[in-house]
C-alpha cells in the first residue's frame, strides 16, 4: 500500500497535527469537520503546552508555522503558587534555572487554544468544513467508507477518529470503552489584563497554572496568556497566509465545584453569562474580596459553562483499519494539563507511522504500533490527570479499568 488514503473526522488539535504530518510525508488525507469554520465554537482559553506539544509541532509543522507558534506562545513568570480562599499561600515553587528546554523553547508554555488551532489549520486545502459524520461501513474491497450527514461518503485505507469526547466513531469501534462524568463543573472565563487589572492578580499567579483552593472542594484556577503584539503583525512577519484572530492579553480564570453543589446541568447551560457570573459568587461569599474581584471583573462575552468527563482506559484492541487519537479515546480531566499534548502527540507519531506505510509497511502492522504508543502515554496521562483531580479538587475517582 504506497499511497494509502487516511479519512481524518475531526478538525481540533490532534486531527490537524496529524494532517499536517501527512502533508509532510506526502500520504494522501482529508479531514472532515462537523463546524462549520475553525472559529464556529468555543472550547476555551489558555491551554499548556508540555514538552510532548512542542515536540509534536516541531515535528509536523512547516518552520514557518512553527516560528509562527513559537512567537504566540506566552512564556509563564519563574514563580507559581497555590492559595487559600483567604489567599495565603499553601504551596509555592520557583523555576531553578536547570528547566529543561525544547527545540529552544522552555518546557512549560501558555497558548491560547484558538491562535493555536487557526496555526494547525493553516496552509491546508484537505479540510472539510460543515459535514456532520454519522457512521462508518467496510466496502467489498475491505476500505472503509464514512457516511455524512448531507447524504454524501469518502472512502478510504484507515479512518482516523479526532471528533473529541463525543466521538462518534468510537462509539461504533469501541463501544465498550466508557467516558464518564468526573463530578466537577466549570464556569470558565478570561479576564483582560490591563493597567486596571493586572493589580489584581499577584506575581504567583503568572507562573504558569495556579488555583485558589476553597472549602468544599471549590477553587478559582488562572492561568496568563500575554501576546508581545497585535497577533495580525506576528504572522505578516512570520506566516504571511494566516489568519489569526486578535485577542488581548488576558488571565484565564475558571470557577469550579461539585456538581451536586450546583444547579442541575440543565439548569446550568441555561444561564446567561451574567447570572454564571453571580452564581460564583454567590459561592465564593465567604472568600478573600481579591478572589471575589477576579470574577467581577469576567469578560461577560467569555463566560460559559464546561462539564468535565473523563476516559476510563481501556484494554486493548486489535487493530484494524479505524483508529482514534487524542480525547476520542483518551479524554482527560484538565487537572494535569496534558490534554491538548496527547493529542497532538497523537497525530505526530501517526504520521510517522503511515510515512512507513508509504514507504512499503503494512498498514495494520502501522496501526498497531501507533495504538500501542497512544495507550501508553495517553491512558497514563488520563491516570495522571484523574489523580491530580482527584486530590486537589475534588474530582470523582476513577473507576477500575
Amino acid at each position: 500500500m504506497s499511497r494509502p488514503r487516511v479519512l481524518i473526522i475531526g478538525a481540533g488539535l490532534g486531527g490537524l497535527a496529524l494532517a499536517h504530518g501527512l502533508r509532510d510525508a506526502g500520504v494522501d488525507h482529508l479531514v472532515v469537520e462537523r463546524d462549520a469554520s475553525v472559529r464556529s465554537r468555543r472550547q476555551g482559553y489558555r491551554i499548556h503546552i508540555n514538552a510532548d506539544g512542542s515536540t509534536a509541532l516541531y515535528e509536523v509543522l512547516p518552520k514557518r508555522l512553527w516560528e509562527l507558534f513559537r512567537a504566540t506562545a506566552s512564556i509563564p513568570g519563574p514563580v507559581g503558587e497555590f492559595y487559600d480562599h483567604r489567599f495565603d499561600v499553601v504551596h509555592r515553587f520557583e523555576a531553578d534555572g536547570s528547566a529543561r528546554t525544547v527545540h529552544g523553547l522552555p518546557e512549560h508554555l501558555n497558548v491560547n487554544r484558538l491562535t493555536l488551532r487557526e496555526i494547525l489549520a493553516t496552509g491546508l486545502d484537505t479540510v472539510r468544513y460543515g459535514r456532520t459524520f454519522t457512521g462508518y461501513r467496510r466496502d467489498a474491497d475491505g476500505r472503509v467508507v464514512a457516511h455524512f450527514a448531507d447524504g454524501g461518503t469518502e472512502t478510504g485505507d484507515l479512518l482516523v477518529a479526532a471528533d473529541g469526547v463525543h466521538s462518534r466513531v468510537r462509539r461504533q469501534r469501541l463501544p465498550h470503552a466508557r467516558v464518564v462524568d468526573s463530578g466537577l463543573r466549570l464556569i470558565y472565563a478570561t479576564v483582560p489584563l490591563t493597567p486596571a487589572t493586572r493589580p489584581l492578580f499577584p506575581e504567583g499567579m503568572f507562573g504558569g497554572y495556579s488555583a485558589i483552593l476553597g472549602p468544599k472542594h471549590r477553587h478559582l484556577g488562572g492561568a496568563p496568556v500575554e501576546f508581545a503584539e497585535p497577533l495580525s503583525r506576528t504572522a505578516s512577519r512570520i506566516a504571511a497566509d494566516a489568519s489569526l484572530t486578535e485577542h488581548r492579553s488576558y488571565m484565564t480564570s475558571a470557577f469550579g465545584a461539585r456538581v451536586e453543589d450546583l444547579p442541575d446541568d440543565e439548569e446550568l447551560f441555561a444561564m446567561n453569562p451574567s447570572a454564571l457570573r453571580g452564581l460564583a459568587l454567590d459561592m465564593m461569599d465567604d472568600w478573600h474580596p481579591r478572589a471575589r474581584r477576579m470574577v467581577e471583573h469576567w469578560e461577560l462575552s467569555s463566560v460559559l459553562p464546561l462539564l468535565l468527563r473523563t476516559s476510563v482506559p481501556t484494554e486493548p484492541w486489535p487493530a484494524s483499519e479505524v483508529t482514534l487519537l487524542g480525547d476520542a479515546v483518551h479524554a482527560m480531566s484538565p487537572a494535569g494539563g496534558s490534554g491538548a499534548n496527547a493529542a497532538m502527540l497523537d497525530g505526530a507519531i501517526l504520521a510517522a507511522r503511515l510515512r512507513e506505510v508509504r514507504d512499503g509497511k503494512p498498514l495494520l502492522e502501522a496501526v498497531a504500533e501507533y495504538e500501542n504508543a497512544m495507550r501508553e502515554h495517553g491512558f497514563a496521562a488520563v491516570r495522571m490527570s484523574a489523580d491530580n483531580g482527584h486530590r486537589m479538587l475534588g474530582q470523582d475517582p476513577l473507576p477500575p479499568a
